[in-house]
């Protein structure tokens, strides 16, 4: 793996109506690597996600300053073509939404919207994305049944392979694991974990185990502030800022 950067975050400030939610961010997500954002509830973490594919906009009365660059575009500069750079990313939800049709359907759905009609074309690249997810072996004899009879981990297994398949380059995922049981979340990890080898990935988290297990670069908020930011080894291991330390030993929360 290199150590490009894939995510540049300049001066980014975030207000919503009246209130200062992040506040002058400047970080780097680097390329084909785990990174978490982690802090407690409220300081960011998502509204910093949401800023990297636009999701942000549909805040009612939000407004951004600086930059994010995405393979050096700034994606926050007028005239952005918003559905261009939220193709590149794939995003996990803290509770899994299928789409009310099949299992194999719900991983063709986006490549079908992107012009492909050719049903051996179709079975490829639900095969192939539904491996990539870790959940081909469970569900390959009942491609046709509805997503709905899945499990909750399997459903967010299926999101992910439904994300994957439009072949973004950077996967986003707010607490994807949150809403799924220790055995399930186990298998979104390791998921993850192959899955860095092709894609950039970046995960909110308010399990700190979590991070520790996954994580090779974390990024820590504290009321909206970059408190810091570095491979994760050094994060937990060498802490630079006291805060970060006191938060670490579950100090501060």
């Amino acid at each position: 793996m290199d150590n490009t950067t894939h995510i540049r975050v300049r001066g980014l400030n975030v207000h919503y109506r009246n209130e200062h939610v992040l506040k002058d961010i400047t970080l780097d997500i680097p390329d084909r690597r785990i990174t978490a954002i982690i802090g407690p509830s409220g300081c960011g973490k998502t509204t910093l996600l949401k800023s990297f594919n636009r999701l942000i906009d549909s805040v009612e009365g939000v407004r951004l300053s600086g930059q994010v660059l995405v393979d050096d575009e700034d994606i926050l500069a007028a005239g952005t073509e918003v559905t261009r750079v939220r193709k590149k990313m794939g995003l996990l939800l803290q509770k899994p939404y299928p789409l009310p049709m099949s299992i194999y359907d719900n991983v063709a759905y986006g490549p079908r919207i992107h012009g492909i009609r050719d049903r051996k074309r179709l079975d490829g690249i639900v095969e192939r994305f539904l491996k990539k997810a870790s959940l081909w072996d469970e569900v390959r004899e009942r491609l046709g049944q509805p997503a709905s009879m899945l499990s909750l981990g399997q459903q967010q297994r299926l999101c992910l392979a439904r994300g994957l398949a439009v072949e973004p380059e950077i996967i986003l995922g707010d607490e994807p694991t949150s809403a799924l049981d220790p055995r399930s979340s186990q298998r979104i990890e390791q998921t993850f974990t192959e899955l860095k080898r092709d894609y950039t990935i970046v995960i909110v988290t308010h399990i700190l185990r979590q991070a520790r297990r996954m994580a090779d670069h974390v990024v820590f908020l504290y009321l909206g502030e970059l408190i810091e930011q570095g491979p994760a080894w050094d994060f937990f291991n060498h802490p630079k800022q006291p805060m970060t330390r006191e938060y670490i030993k579950g100090l501060i929360s």
